[in-house]
């Protein structure tokens, strides 16, 4: 099965990742370079998404992946969250224990609740200084 990845900015520093079909040992390489695109094309970027949504399959080369951003993320002072693990995605997170190292969505709304907390936390330390 194939994988399909793009990419779309929400905000200044946050960008949602949507991928779809199977990420794999055959198409880990691909979405490795996606991420690497949108980390040159954001340097400044604060939270990186993965919707999870239409990802039907996800392997041990994808899940290293997967940490790898988010290894990549922290140390440019960003996060990685997920959304919309499918159930089966899910038990693959919840096997090798990486769950509480992420942060995961439910929904958009919920996402868009965080980013709306994390906008409004922003712009309070802005009024303080």
């Amino acid at each position: 099965m194939s994988l399909q990845i793009h990419y779309q900015q929400k905000a200044a520093d946050v960008v949602t990742v949507f991928l779809s079909g199977s990420l794999d040992s055959n198409t880990h390489a691909l979405f490795e370079t996606e991420l690497q695109t949108i980390l040159t094309e954001y340097p400044t970027l604060k939270l990186l998404v993965l919707d999870f949504d239409s990802l039907d399959y996800i392997s041990s080369a994808g899940i290293r992946v997967t940490l790898s951003a988010k290894k990549k993320l922290k140390a440019l002072g960003g996060q990685l969250g997920l959304l919309n693990l499918q159930p089966q995605i899910q038990k693959v997170f919840d096997i090798i224990k990486a769950l509480p190292s992420f942060q995961i969505f439910d929904s958009t709304a919920e996402l868009d609740r965080y980013l709306t907390a994390i906008q409004k936390k922003v712009l309070e330390e802005k009024r303080e200084l």
